[in-house]
């Protein structure tokens, strides 16, 4: 079924209103220029109810990248997290993707983007793993895209802004045509990045490293990953890498809130370890599910149960 033509309710603007009417302009300010901010958001089915996974801190994110663009949201935080349990329970929705974007109006046009009204709404809907359920064990393909991530000057990147993943479109559409799941993105200096829409880790000798985040966003499943890696005893080093130092890893995964844990088993025709989920990812995306379906009640912080 087309996102359109869904059934339900959608938060916009303070108010729930039918899914099919939840419209915005054609002159739209951010449908022309992509000055927008949003957030994705999973929430889970636990033995005590549907839980939203660190509710929190993506809400603040959201609200830290408005910040940063100087986007001024007329609603507080509390209320949005609010809204985003609302939503499900509307919806009855007992695990879901939410969706929280915060865009221009359409009062004017023009780069100067002032006297526009800033809106906000919330979307939920079923979603399972984003890349396939099948590939959650056997591993996607990865080609190292021709299209670099920002420099940290050319856009915000600790935004997650709607305008920058043009960026992320064009790398995803070319290694889809070249038969593959998913983009790695170079920055500007030529070291690993990150995914299309991903944070990335590569596993070597036990130790697990990750690109340090400079023009990469700083992924809200990503710093839970490093938090899981130390309870299981894995050293986590943030540091620049090479694509080179890629290819000879012993396991490589992407992690994000749609994404979740999704192991790599080939990145530019060049075989991961095995050629499937290694054991160290394995181990990380078992332990990630039982967290965000309330099985550690020592990371029941991180839920938000509605």
């Amino acid at each position: 079924m087309l996102m359109e033509q869904r059934e339900g309710w959608i938060w916009l603007d303070g108010q729930f209103v039918p899914w099919q009417e939840a419209k915005v302009h054609i002159l739209t300010h951010t449908l022309h220029y992509g000055m927008g901010v949003f957030e994705g958001v999973r929430a889970y089915e636990t033995d005590r109810g549907t839980a939203v996974f660190r509710l929190e801190d993506h809400t603040r994110r959201l609200f830290d990248s408005a910040r940063i663009l100087r986007i001024n949201i007329p609603y507080t935080p509390d209320l949005i997290n609010q809204v985003q349990k609302e939503i499900l329970q509307k919806n009855d929705l007992k695990s879901a993707y939410i969706r929280p974007i915060v865009f221009y109006g359409a009062e004017n046009m023009g780069l100067h983007a002032n006297n526009l009204k800033v809106h906000l709404s919330v979307a939920a809907w079923e979603w399972g793993p984003y890349l396939g359920e099948a590939n959650m064990t056997k591993g996607v393909r990865v080609k190292t895209s021709s299209f670099m991530r920002h420099h940290i000057n050319v856009a915000m990147c600790k935004a997650k802004a709607t305008g920058n993943y043009l960026n992320s479109i064009l790398a995803l559409q070319e290694a889809v045509d070249a038969g593959c799941d998913e983009a790695l993105l170079l920055d500007v200096d030529g070291y690993v990045c990150e995914g299309s829409g991903e944070n990335f880790f590569i596993v070597r000798d036990g130790m697990l490293f990750t690109p340090e985040l400079s023009s990469a966003l700083d992924g809200i499943t990503r710093r839970t990953i490093i938090e899981l890696a130390s309870r299981l005893g894995c050293e986590v080093v943030e540091k620049r890498l090479t694509r080179d130092q890629v290819y000879i890893a012993d396991e490589a995964f992407f992690t994000g809130t749609a994404t979740e844990v999704m192991p790599i088993r080939e990145i530019d025709e060049r075989v991961i370890g095995e050629g499937s989920c290694g054991p160290i990812t394995r181990r990380l995306q078992s332990l990630y599910l039982e967290v965000v379906r309330g099985s550690h009640a020592e990371y029941q912080r991180w839920l938000s149960y509605v």
